[in-house]
């Protein structure tokens, strides 16, 4: 029963996406389909990585692609998105520079999980 538990906290198990994107802001049309596509990201649980960047973490593959599916969803009308699927493992050796200061990745979320 441990290796189970262990084996579903794995570092390749657990999954983190992100979703890239440039969207247009030139009228007042693309900077309100802009802003709710950024909020409706924040509404799904993500955190902003970078302006153009968020991030969220998933205990799953399966988890995973419920959410990349809600992100397809609710595409905007113009512009370019990105969602691209990692494991926690890949995620730990990500490199992170504040000017030329190293920084500290962020840790996953606590998560409540319903069975």
């Amino acid at each position: 029963m441990l290796t189970d538990d262990i084996s579903r906290f794995s570092q390749y198990r657990a999954m983190w996406i992100l979703v890239f994107f440039d969207l247009p802001t030139d009228t007042k049309k693309e900077r309100k389909a802009a802003a709710k596509f950024r909020k409706d990201l924040m509404g799904d649980g993500f955190t902003m990585f970078q302006f153009s960047i968020y991030i969220r973490h998933c205990a799953s593959r399966e988890n995973m692609d419920v959410h990349v599916k809600r992100v397809k969803s609710r595409l905007p009308e113009y512009g370019n998105v990105g969602i691209l699927g990692i494991t926690d493992k890949q995620f730990g050796d990500i490199q992170l520079f504040y000017c030329r200061k190293e920084k500290a990745p962020i840790a996953p979320g606590v998560q409540l999980e319903l069975f």
